[in-house]
């Protein structure tokens, strides 16, 4: 058999004939050319014809991009690039190419950040009591940015008849997501259900808040009894379920001293306990409202400051009490979303973070080239 009939036995490509094969170094180079005549316009010239092996545009094959599209949702792109002998560069731009994969139905959205805290992409979720998929469409999962203006984005996609449909939307206490809500066209029927998880994290704020000034203090007294009281910032910011036997007697020692931080303390968690059982909207409205009353009198200026917080926005939270709305879903996106921006030491922009967030968790349907050899 030639070599050129064993490579064109091997590559397998529809329409195309394998013309020269060239052994150079250790690179193999294959010259192939169209079965048919190409197509020569008397007014635009000769037009560039698609190859059923290669998407538009890509100067790799369909497999390549495949194999390194699916190995950047595990891989840092160092690793793939060291693999396939890909320069950096190469590697990004076949995890950026989106046209030609299959399309899958977008995941839940939410207010994306990076692993400093920064806002990076806001995904709107879909709206399934509209029987709608998500307005960002399968070709990308956000838009940059986390301010009224990117959820402004959202709602122009839905359009101002879809919107009017929708009677309740969850958020965090962000003034700017409820004043892009409330603007008008958009969603101005809904009811603002704030979630619960930020109320409580909100408060946990308030406790670092009372433990730094309480470290500070320390310092200036005993410079090695601040370094131990700083091991016990995270006992306080775990839950008490979650505390090992060490971090429990650290715990156990702050409560024997009582003091300012133990009063923040008690405070975050019973502010904890109001949404952790399962109460009804006028128990917790009670609660909470005895809890703004104690926060009021502990003479932490951080959690009186939260108790201002909860009262102006009391309303908001009954309604996801009372709803059953929350942002769990959202919250299990970014906890996705900050381990893939980890596992690539960053990103320099939000439209690279977002290129590997839509590979990785967007609508695509990875596809392998055993996988395509299989299809009938």
């Amino acid at each position: 058999m030639r070599v050129t009939a064993a490579f064109s036995h091997l590559l397998r490509l529809d329409g195309i004939r394998v013309g020269a094969v060239a052994f150079v170094a250790d690179t193999v180079v294959v010259t192939v050319a169209l079965r048919r005549r190409r197509l020569d316009c008397p007014v635009h010239g000769v037009r560039t014809e698609a190859v059923p092996f290669a998407r538009s545009g890509s100067l790799h094959t369909r497999d390549l991009d495949d194999l390194v599209g699916y190995l950047a949702t595990a891989m840092d792109q160092t690793a793939i690039g060291r693999l396939f002998r890909l320069d950096w560069d190469t590697v990004w731009r076949i995890c950026t190419r989106g046209d030609g994969r299959p399309a899958r139905p977008p995941p839940a959205g939410g207010a994306l950040r990076d692993r400093r805290g920064r806002g990076l992409v806001a995904a709107p979720a879909p709206l399934p009591d509209l029987g709608l998929r998500s307005p960002a469409g399968p070709d990308r999962v956000g838009h940059p940015g986390k301010d009224a203006a990117t959820l402004d984005t959202f709602f122009d996609e839905v359009g101002a008849d879809r919107a009017a449909q929708l009677t309740a939307v969850s958020m965090d206490m962000s003034p700017a997501f409820e004043k892009s809500a409330r603007a008008p066209g958009q969603a101005t029927n809904v009811v603002i259900c704030y979630d619960p998880f930020h109320v409580v994290a909100l408060a946990t704020t308030a406790l670092d808040t009372v433990r730094r000034q309480v470290w500070q203090e320390m310092r200036g007294l005993d410079a090695d009894a601040a370094h131990r009281f700083k091991e016990a910032r995270w006992c306080l910011l775990k839950n008490p379920e979650n505390l090992n036997d060490d971090q429990d007697v650290i715990v156990r020692r702050l409560r024997r001293r009582e003091g300012a931080l133990w009063r923040a303390y008690s405070l975050k968690e019973a502010l904890r306990a109001i949404f952790a059982g399962d109460l009804d909207v006028d128990d917790v409205a009670g609660l909470l409202d005895r809890f703004c009353a104690k926060a009021q009198r502990s003479g932490l200026r951080s959690f009186v400051t939260l108790a201002k917080t909860i009262r102006q926005r009391r309303a908001g939270i009954l309604a996801a009490v009372r709803l059953g709305i929350n942002n769990a879903q959202h919250e299990g996106l970014n906890r996705r979303v900050r381990l893939i921006i980890n596992r690539a030491y960053s990103f320099d922009s939000a439209k690279a973070a977002l290129a590997l967030v839509m590979l990785t968790i967007g609508p695509i349907t990875h596809v392998l080239p055993h996988e395509h050899a299989a299809d009938p």
